[in-house]
């Protein structure tokens, strides 16, 4: 991705200066921010990172698989965020509800969830969502 194209969170950011960072294993300073981060990972394909970013107490054995199968068959063209509660630099938990449009196998589709965060050791972590529809 170049330096100076957008993040695909939608941040109106460069990705250098938005998700990047995170991607490199920097900690995310809020739930929002490792949310948008790990939808530009699964635009980019980045499994690792949306592994390591799941709380370990919410990993399955197929985690690995089902994030790399999602990658692959979904491209994510637009991430909206809905609603924010707590997930900052000072808290320990945090929600996210969000919209991300997607097209599988050429038909578009919406993707609309409220997240839960945790914080494990001082990072941020996913620990589930609730999915509409």
């Amino acid at each position: 991705m170049s330096k100076h194209s957008s993040c695909p969170c939608d941040s109106g950011k460069p990705y250098e200066q938005c998700c990047e960072p995170y991607h490199r294993s920097k900690n995310a300073p809020t739930c929002e921010d490792l949310m948008r981060s790990r939808y530009s990972a699964f635009v980019f394909g980045l499994v690792d990172y949306l592994y390591e970013t799941t709380h370990p107490n919410h990993r399955n054995n197929n985690l690995k698989e089902e994030i790399a199968s999602t990658c692959k068959g979904l491209a994510w063209t637009k991430l909206e965020v809905l609603s924010v509660w707590q997930g900052g630099e000072k808290d320990k938990v945090g929600k996210v509800s969000f919209r991300a449009s997607f097209v599988q196998d050429g038909k578009k589709g919406l993707h609309v969830e409220h997240s839960r965060f945790r914080r494990f050791i001082k990072a941020w972590m996913y620990v589930d969502g609730k999915v509409e529809g």
